[in-house]
C-alpha cells in the first residue's frame, strides 16, 4: 500500500474538481423548473446536504412530490455536465497529486458522480494515472457516501485505519467515520465553514492544507 501505508481517498465535485459555480448554474435551472426562486452561493452552502432530496427538503420547507424531483434531478444533471467541462481542477490539486504519487505514497478518488461520465472527465484532466482506483456512483442512488466508501475500500483491500478522506461535504466525514478511516474537509465546495466545523473532524481552506493535515492524522 505504498509508503508506510497511508493511502487518501480523494473526493471529486467541490474537492478536486472546482465546480461549485457550475453546480449553482444548474441547481437554480433545476429549480426553475418547478417555479422555485433562484438559490445563492452562501444559502445553497449552508442547505446543502446529502441525499439530496434531503436538500431540497431544507429549501422547499418539504420533501418534493415523485414528480417535482423527477424534473429537478434530470434538468440538474442535463445542465451540470453541459457546464462541467469548462471546469478547471482545484487550484494545486494536479501538482498535489502528482509529487504525492512521486513520493511513494497512495491515493484514490471515490465520488457519487456518476461513474460513466466520471472516468473520461479525470481522463481529460491528465491525472488519472495518480490515482491507484476510481470509483463513481453506479445506478439511480440518492443514498450518500458510506456503502460506497465500503465498497471501494474492499475492492483496495486497504485498512481502514491507514485512510484519511479528503472532500468537501459532511456525507465525506459520515462515509470516513463508517468504516473507521479519518477526514479533512475543505471549505471550498458544497458547505460552508460553520457546516462543516459543526461535522467534528479538520477542516480547511486548500488542498495543500488537507494534504498536510491528512499526513498528521495517519
Amino acid at each position: 500500500m505504498g509508503k508506510h501505508g497511508k493511502h487518501l481517498v480523494w473526493d471529486w465535485n467541490g474537492t478536486l474538481l472546482d465546480d461549485i459555480g457550475a453546480v449553482i448554474g444548474a441547481s437554480n435551472a433545476a429549480f426553475a423548473e418547478i417555479g422555485l426562486e433562484p438559490i445563492t452561493l452562501e444559502r445553497y452552502r449552508e442547505l446543502y446536504t446529502v441525499p439530496v432530496p434531503k436538500f431540497y427538503e431544507r429549501l422547499m420547507g418539504r420533501l418534493p412530490t415523485d414528480e417535482e424531483w423527477t424534473v429537478m434531478d434530470g434538468a440538474f444533471h442535463r445542465h451540470y455536465w453541459a457546464r462541467a467541462e469548462a471546469c478547471a481542477l482545484t487550484l494545486g490539486a494536479a501538482e498535489l497529486l502528482a509529487a504525492r504519487q512521486d513520493s511513494g505514497f497512495t491515493q484514490s478518488l471515490l465520488s457519487l458522480a456518476p461513474h460513466a461520465e466520471l472516468i473520461p472527465l479525470v481522463r481529460r484532466h491528465g491525472i488519472a494515472e495518480r490515482f491507484v482506483r476510481m470509483d463513481g456512483r453506479v445506478g439511480d442512488s440518492t443514498d450518500g457516501k458510506s456503502g460506497h466508501m465500503v465498497r471501494h475500500l474492499e475492492a483496495l483491500r486497504v485498512s481502514a485505519d491507514r485512510v484519511v478522506v479528503i472532500g468537501d461535504a459532511a456525507d465525506d466525514a459520515v462515509a470516513a467515520a463508517h468504516v473507521g478511516a479519518k477526514a479533512v474537509l475543505y471549505t471550498g465546495g458544497s458547505h460552508s465553514r460553520d457546516s462543516l466545523e459543526r461535522v467534528g473532524v479538520p477542516v480547511v481552506d486548500s488542498l495543500a492544507e488537507a494534504v498536510s493535515v491528512a499526513e498528521e492524522l495517519v
